[in-house]
Parts: structure tokens; C-alpha cells; sequence
């Protein structure tokens, strides 16, 4: 498998060379073009979590065990990207450039925030479905909309 804010769509020649998925694209990975990712991808720490805890809020058996193997292919293709001290800088930023526009920074957005503030410590793009999640980070995080 391949392998670390503005919006943009790509065209296969101006695909990046490397990209971090946030989890709404693990999730739909299977159905998603290969021309519409990074030639290299990476996962977060992040990810690998809100992966581990879908099994437990799937309330019929055989939605969890389509988590649970999605998990566990997760886990077998990627070795995560950390949320270390420069991502917890970089989460200082995104959360003050969050408020600023009004929006809230906690909640169920932080992970995704901390997603984000782990991209932005590596320099590498986030390819997201939910763009809009990501909609006040500016010049802080590239996010791909795929």
C-alpha cells in the first residue's frame, strides 16, 4: 500500500508524493481510487484509537466484526505517526486558529484536530472526507478533500 489548510482537488500527475489519512479515509479506503491518494501514505496514532474503538460502538455483530477486520488490516499495514511534543505545539496553534473563527476546538473535534496538528508537524498534507472539519486551519495544515 502506498504511505507524512487548503482544500484542493488533485489530478493523478499532481498527486504528492506522501500524505497522512485521517480516519474518514481509512474507513472508506476500499472504495476510494488510488489516483485520489498520495503515492505514499501514513496513518496517525490517532487513527489507529478511533479504529480500536469501533468494534465497541458497533451495536450489531456483523458491523463489528467489519471494524474489527478493518482494524486489524490497519494495524498490519501501518506503523502510526506518533502525537509527540511538536504535535502537541502545533495542536497550540490549530486549536488558537479553531477559535478564532468562532468554532469549537474540544469535544469530538479534538481528535480530529490532533490529526491535524500531526500533519502539520511533519509537513504532510491531510487527506480528509470531511473537509469541512478542517475548514479554519488556513495556511496551518494542506487538506485534500477526497
Amino acid at each position: 500500500m502506498p504511505l507524512p489548510a487548503k482544500t484542493s482537488p488533485l489530478v493523478a500527475d499532481e498527486r504528492p508524493k506522501r500524505g497522512i489519512l485521517d480516519t474518514s479515509v481509512v474507513i472508506d479506503l476500499d472504495q476510494l481510487e488510488a489516483h485520489a491518494l498520495p503515492i505514499e501514505v501514513a496513518v496517525t496514532a490517532l487513527t489507529m484509537a478511533e479504529l480500536a474503538a469501533g468494534p465497541h460502538a458497533a451495536t450489531d455483530s456483523n458491523e463489528r466484526a467489519r471494524r474489527q477486520d478493518r482494524l486489524q488490516r490497519t494495524e498490519a499495514a501501518f506503523d502510526p505517526l506518533p502525537f509527540n511534543a511538536e504535535a502537541a505545539r502545533a495542536y497550540g496553534r490549530i486549536y488558537a486558529a479553531v477559535l478564532s473563527v468562532g468554532r469549537k476546538a474540544r469535544g469530538t473535534r479534538a481528535v480530529d484536530l490532533m490529526i491535524a496538528a500531526i500533519a502539520c508537524s511533519v509537513g504532510l498534507p491531510l487527506y480528509t472526507r470531511n473537509p469541512g472539519d478542517f475548514a479554519a486551519l488556513g495556511d496551518l495544515v494542506e487538506i485534500i478533500a477526497i
